[in-house]
């Protein structure tokens, strides 16, 4: 796949951003990992706050990129495999880490409770503080003017 093909696909369609969007997606992305930090919470539901913060930093990626994903079924999926494309290939261990998370994150949300550990959680929880930097960076390198 690619985005070209996710495009004729309708998964994604093209899109324009602004510094606006991306600058509210990191307010999403930067209470999301407060969030996942409070403790009192269930496992899952930090594991699944956590896992939103990584699934809208990979949507930065996209969205700068020229591409929105459309809703439907699978559409977390081409999110997070969007980033061999849009980061580049160097994105393919974070992309199978992360479809892995979202497989966790499917079975707390739908299919039963108990289902995260607290080492999951603070696994993708450092996973997100690391990725989040990095979408910083290849903001500041590759596209300043969308920086937030």
């Amino acid at each position: 796949m690619s985005l070209k093909d996710w495009l004729s696909e309708e998964k994604l369609k093209q899109h324009t951003t602004s510094p606006k969007e991306i600058e509210s997606l990191f307010k999403v992305i930067d209470r999301d990992i407060a969030d996942a930090q409070v403790q009192g919470v269930s496992a899952d539901r930090r594991f699944a706050t956590a896992y939103n913060a990584a699934l809208q930093l990979a949507t930065v990626a996209l969205l700068i990129s020229g591409y929105r994903v459309v809703a439907g079924k699978g559409h977390h999926y081409v999110t997070i495999s969007s980033l061999q494309f849009t980061i580049g290939a160097s994105a393919m261990p974070r992309v199978h880490y992360l479809n892995l998370c979202r497989q966790t994150r499917n079975k707390t949300d739908y299919d039963r409770a108990g289902v995260t550990e607290e080492n999951e959680v603070e696994q993708l929880l450092d996973e997100c503080i690391q990725f989040r930097q990095e979408i910083l960076t290849w903001l500041k390198q590759h596209h300043p003017h969308l920086q937030p």
